[in-house]
């Protein structure tokens, strides 16, 4: 682990993950995005589902459509089929990601492929900036075994989606935003795993938005104890991010991306910069038009 910085961030934002539902009547908490207009740039929206009961899942995610954004589905337990109208298929299973970007339309599904145990992940919404909001839509079905991990020197475990992660003296990069094919929202997206009183500590470039989201046990930053099931926003006054597990552990995940700074304009599934460009989306999907995007 590395030496504790004088330049940790705090927490300058609780958000809570509110009971509700969406698609066909799928149960889930949502933190980010729970109210018109609570975003975190360029985070429109975070998703958590988790149940035992099939009926809180079973009718899953029927045929609709997206424009101007990326939707990052991660599965820690159950297995869903991603089909699109671009002829893309996907299984995502157990550790599994499947990172969509919608660009300029894409229509899809998301159903489940089973009928009864446990069903659990996150979905997550990052904007597009206005230049690549009508870019081909494109998919990528990421398994676990394509999803880095490693052990953390004072215990635990972290899993690398998008960015790279500090790790000792290791450098951990994912599948998703590498040197080599950066996204021009610069996401880092983390799940890190630790027993009770292990610490882990990450550069987030200054200036870019980050938070946790602790969805088993608790997490403390600067001595707070800090609650879980909700999106505890970061400062952007700091270039790291220190945070300890309490007494029962703690599963969470750490995002941070750069802001971009552009007007959003939200309606259901499509956001776009404008209200004319809403229109027009919503014009070409009801034309027709919006399915034969490519």
């Amino acid at each position: 682990m590395s030496t504790i910085s004088n330049d940790l961030r705090t927490v300058a934002q609780v958000i809570p993950s509110i009971p509700t539902s969406d698609g066909a009547g799928v149960k889930l908490r949502r933190s980010i995005g729970s109210q018109r207009g609570l975003y975190l740039d360029p985070f429109l929206m975070l998703d958590e589902f988790g149940t035992d009961q099939p009926g809180d899942y079973i009718a899953g995610f029927p045929d609709h459509p997206h424009r101007g954004f990326e939707t990052v589905t991660y599965m820690l337990d159950g297995r869903m089929q991603h089909r699109d109208h671009l002829g893309n298929v996907g299984d995502l299973g157990p550790g599994g990601v499947q990172w969509m970007t919608a660009g300029r339309g894409v229509i899809h599904s998301e159903m489940p492929l089973q009928e009864s145990g446990r069903m659990r992940g996150f979905q997550l919404w990052i904007n597009l900036p206005g230049k690549e909001k009508m870019k081909p839509a494109g998919y990528r079905d990421i398994p676990a075994s394509g999803i880095p991990s490693a052990t953390l020197p004072g215990g635990g475990a972290i899993k690398v989606i998008a960015g790279t992660a500090e790790v000792g003296e290791q450098r951990i990069g994912g599948p998703i935003n590498s040197p080599s094919q950066p996204l021009s929202t610069a996401p880092l997206y983390f799940d890190i795993e630790l027993p009770a009183g292990a610490s882990f500590e990450q550069a987030i470039p200054t200036g870019h938005n980050a938070f946790l989201y602790s969805y088993e046990g608790s997490v403390e930053i600067a001595g707070k104890r800090l609650p879980g099931q909700a999106a505890l926003v970061l400062d952007t006054a700091g270039s790291r991010v220190q945070f300890t597990a309490g007494a029962e552990g703690a599963r969470l995940l750490l995002l941070a991306g750069k802001p971009l700074r552009e007007p959003v304009v939200q309606y259901g599934p499509f956001v776009m910069n404008t209200r004319e460009e809403i229109e027009q989306a919503l014009r070409d999907y009801q034309s027709g038009d919006f399915a034969k995007a490519a």
